[in-house]
């Protein structure tokens, strides 16, 4: 498996996703809506949303990384979010299927587990894959429906299909610009369980999903190994979320978006905190 196309790969996770993979010897191609800025990565310039500029996007690739997306709820009206996200989803899922390719790796969204915790609070912390699915946002339920459809795909045709529940997605750059504003007020961040996750750690999940020994379909959290804050986990669990159980140990800074998951059965270990780029006095 060594051609790749990677959709989305002008964004923020598909910068790092297509530098990781070609570093790893990986022939690459980036499919977006815009072309990368670097000169060095070739884009081609495609609608996801027409399933014959899909195939024609990936044909000859040997497995495809998903990452094309409305990003975040609030960009796009939500009618007009879920349209983008399910039609490029489908679009790229059925020519998995039609040029049959060995997997499909795509992001989907830890906003499935009822991110951001408004209506709903979180049942347990650390959340794991095995959290009540409850998505508050068209831009959640695009992903919630992304992983059925995934299931469905792989029951026709056999090709495992990976998601990626991955956290809020930081570059180097905003651990200073942005971190330490969050510091002072713990409810800033409640509404993910003050989870984050380094691109350049995003890759490493991509790039090890594309080999697991996988199946079928799966989903796997991907988050930093720590929170975003300078007071440790079970701390803001007793300030925010007084009445969430607590399963399992949680230790100092633990992330309380679990990768138990993926570290078992990826092989995932996160390289990178912001506590290695800021100091937090």
């Amino acid at each position: 498996m060594k051609r790749i196309v990677v959709t989305g790969g002008s964004g923020k996770a598909g910068r790092a996703v297509v530098a990781d993979l070609n570093e790893h010897g990986y022939e690459v191609l980036d499919v977006d809506v815009m072309a990368s800025l670097h000169p060095d990565d070739p884009t081609r310039v495609a609608d996801l949303s027409d399933l014959g500029q899909t195939i024609e996007s990936l044909r000859g690739a040997d497995a495809v990384v998903h990452l094309a997306a409305i990003p975040a709820p609030n960009i796009l009206p939500p009618g007009e979010t879920f349209r983008i996200n399910m039609m490029s989803t489908y679009n790229v899922f059925s020519a998995a299927e039609i040029l049959g390719m060995e997997r499909v790796v795509w992001a989907s969204s830890e906003t499935l587990i009822g991110i951001p915790f408004e209506r709903e609070q979180p049942r347990y912390a650390p959340i794991d894959e095995d959290h009540p699915r409850i998505p508050e946002s068209h831009y959640a339920l695009s992903k919630l429906a992304g992983e059925v459809i995934a299931g469905q795909f792989n029951r026709w045709s056999g090709i495992p299909y990976v998601a990626l529940r991955i956290s809020n997605i930081m570059e180097e750059w905003e651990y200073e610009e942005r971190f330490p504003g969050f510091w002072d007020d713990a409810t800033l961040r409640k509404w993910n369980l003050w989870g984050y996750v380094d691109a350049r750690d995003v890759a490493q999940a991509v790039r090890l999903s594309l080999t697991a020994d996988i199946a079928a379909t799966d989903a796997f959290l991907v988050a930093a190994a720590d929170n975003c804050m300078t007071r440790e986990s079970l701390r803001l669990m007793a300030e925010v979320y007084p009445g969430v159980p607590i399963r399992g140990e949680v230790a100092g800074y633990d992330t309380l978006l679990s990768i138990d998951k993926a570290r078992s059965q990826l092989g995932y270990e996160p390289q990178h905190s912001w506590r290695d780029y800021v100091s937090s006095g």
